[in-house]
């Protein structure tokens, strides 16, 4: 049960795409279930964390968060205190390319030592989402809620986390496709050029 859980976030608020992103679709299928179709391949149970659960009337495992109007983290929150593994894998609704050679890289990398998340290294900063967070981080999530503190960033700088270096993660996302969000319609017609067929 060390990694069966995958949860995808669906929120935010999609001012750049024009519409919400969460009823995006490629080819008459919503992206969100393009995502779930990948996910089921790698995990045991995925879970959908939305601020719309009306959208998602015939899906299974639909939940909004516990913690309201506090951003990423308390999708975060109420992921891990929902899923049944003891890590859990994150990305976001607008992140078509799952790349499930580096899930199987970062569930090895968590093998080897136990920590608190793995998350991806990007310049200066990180990529929150395409990572796993541990159950662990619930009571420190929920404090930093409490006390308005929303940043993911600032918040896995304080813990003890494996970063993934920018340029092994390279190895398997040469472009960095694996990070792609569709935030505007320019990105979502660019995708689809390049996906086509």
């Amino acid at each position: 049960m060390k990694f069966n859980s995958a949860v995808i976030l669906a929120g935010g608020k999609s001012s750049r795409m024009g519409f919400d992103k969460q009823l995006i679709r490629i080819n008459q299928q919503r992206v969100i279930d393009i995502i779930i179709s990948k996910l089921n391949k790698e995990f045991k149970e995925v879970i959908i964390v939305t601020n719309k659960p009306k959208y998602y009337k015939n899906y299974e495992n639909v939940l909004t968060d516990e913690i309201k109007k506090k951003g990423p983290l308390s999708g975060i929150h109420i992921g891990l205190k929902k899923a049944k593994s003891e890590y859990v894998y994150f990305t976001a609704c607008d992140m078509p390319n799952v790349n499930t050679s580096y899930i199987r890289y970062m569930k090895e990398k968590i093998r080897e030592i136990k920590v608190d998340a793995c998350v991806t290294n990007y310049k200066d900063w990180i990529e929150p989402f395409n990572s796993f967070y541990n159950k662990g981080l619930i009571t420190s999530i929920e404090q930093r809620l409490r006390n308005d503190e929303r940043s993911i960033y600032t918040f896995l700088k304080n813990r003890d986390c494996f970063f993934i270096e920018e340029e092994e993660a390279r190895k398997f996302s040469p472009t960095w496709d694996m990070f792609l969000n569709l935030n505007t319609k320019g990105d979502l017609q660019k995708y689809i050029r390049e996906n086509r067929g």
